[in-house]
């Protein structure tokens, strides 16, 4: 790639990654069997999965490998999805809805297994609290750990108390909560990296800087960039975020929102045990929620704010920081490094959209915050429906979508509107 190529952004994942490879800039035509478009935890696990079982695949990136919220999210793996259990058993039957939650767990296993099998230091730690941030809402969270173990047979959950979670945060802002032993943190950029390389290295054609203009379908999809075409077999849109391109039937049901994050400078590793003497991530419960961990320099990572407006909020910094300071006030004399955003994709019920656009074209996006976990899974499935297998693809795809009201125009001021009540019920 030449010096006008795209960089990552700024941010503490990006200078702790170590040197970043470049994949070259698509310059000419070609031809292949599967085409992956986006270069995110979905688009590189999906080539990854098709490669390693003898499919020719080219994945195109428009930015850099992990550009997106893959290269930038809060690095917490957990089970489950955006949306509550709950809401899941609405809108889906009991059979379908134990398969998905199933998935999940296996998302972890996947993490796990590749970290293993590709030699990927991506600084992978186990343990993940859910913190209840009113006391009310510990009812709900003792019904969920009993019937996840009867249920959905997860054993791994612990109820906490309000004693209990103090020992594993210091923090008087919360009045107990769920850890979950079987869930994982991580270094985000470093994993995906990771897996970018691991399918290279099976025979994955990568290419960054290589924008796609158009889709057109005659009779074998053709990706048209500036640079050349690729006429493939079959196509991935793995974009999530971003828009799909020519792919507006779906890019209607999800929603783009901002997150925010900011890394503290290095502390001395008595005062970071001091602060979560475990090293779980923690993140809780409420609709605008805060999320944490510490960086395996022992920084922290803290995470809170949304916006569905473009670009950050005015005086991001002292914004998080203010929150930080509400969970920890014992950090004030810590300096802040680093604070970035990025985008993850919405959708209304806050469950993953995965299906296909006709026979040739797959898609999955808006994994609404959980997409570190579930785009392994995801990647597995679509590879497997690709390969003919389609049983997983069925699974997700009886999860009922439907689009954003309010059309081009309106669908960003009635977020905003939804984004603030949520804002007010946390205050209820």
């Amino acid at each position: 790639m030449d010096g006008t190529a795209p960089q990552h952004i700024e941010s503490y994942y990006a200078t702790s990654a170590g040197p970043i490879r470049s994949w070259p800039q698509l310059d000419r035509d070609e031809r292949c069997e599967v085409a992956v478009i986006g270069g995110g935890l979905t688009g590189v696990s999906t080539a990854l999965n098709l490669v390693e079982s003898g499919v020719d695949v080219v994945l195109l990136e428009a930015e850099r490998v992990g550009w997106g919220a893959s290269g930038r999210n809060g690095g917490q793996a957990q089970t489950g999805f955006g949306g509550e259990i709950e809401d899941l058993e609405k809108l889906v039957d009991s059979e379908t809805a134990r398969a998905l939650w199933n998935m999940t767990v296996r998302g972890l296993d996947i993490i796990t297994e590749r970290c293993r099998r590709h030699r990927i230091d991506c600084d992978l730690k186990q343990g993940y609290l859910l913190a209840a941030a009113k006391a009310r809402n510990m009812a709900a969270h003792a019904e969920w750990v009993e019937r996840a173990a009867r249920v959905y047979g997860y054993t791994q959950f612990q109820l906490l108390d309000r004693d209990a979670v103090r020992r594993e945060v210091a923090s008087e802002r919360y009045h107990g909560g769920i850890l979950d032993t079987g869930s994982l943190h991580l270094h985000p950029l470093k994993y995906c990296l990771g897996l970018a390389e691991a399918a290279q290295a099976a025979g994955a054609r990568l290419y960054e800087a290589s924008r796609v203009e158009r889709v057109t379908c005659d009779s074998i999809p053709t990706i048209h960039l500036a640079q050349g075409v690729i006429r493939a077999d079959r196509l991935v849109l793995a974009c999530n975020a971003f828009p799909a391109p020519d792919a507006k039937e779906i890019g209607r049901r999800i929603i783009p929102v901002g997150t925010f994050i900011c890394a503290t400078e290095p502390m001395d590793e008595s005062r970071a045990q001091t602060l979560i003497p475990h090293d779980i991530a923690v993140c809780d419960d409420r609709h605008v929620l805060d999320y944490f961990r510490l960086s395996a320099d022992r920084r922290m990572l803290f995470g809170g704010r949304e916006s569905v407006r473009n670009g950050a909020p005015a005086n991001l910094e002292q914004s998080i920081r203010r929150r930080m300071l509400r969970v920890f006030p014992q950090l004030g004399d810590v300096a802040i490094d680093a604070v970035w955003g990025g985008q993850i994709a919405l959708t209304r019920n806050r469950f993953p959209d995965i299906g296909r656009l006709g026979p040739d074209i797959y898609y999955a996006h808006g994994f609404s915050g959980h997409g570190l976990a579930l785009s392994g899974v995801v990647g597995e499935i679509l590879a497997a429906a690709i390969k003919g297998d389609q049983r997983g693809l069925d699974v997700f795809q009886r999860i009922p979508h439907r689009a954003f009201p309010g059309g081009s125009a309106l669908r960003t001021p009635l977020a905003w509107l939804g984004l603030f009540w949520l804002k007010v019920k946390d205050l209820l």
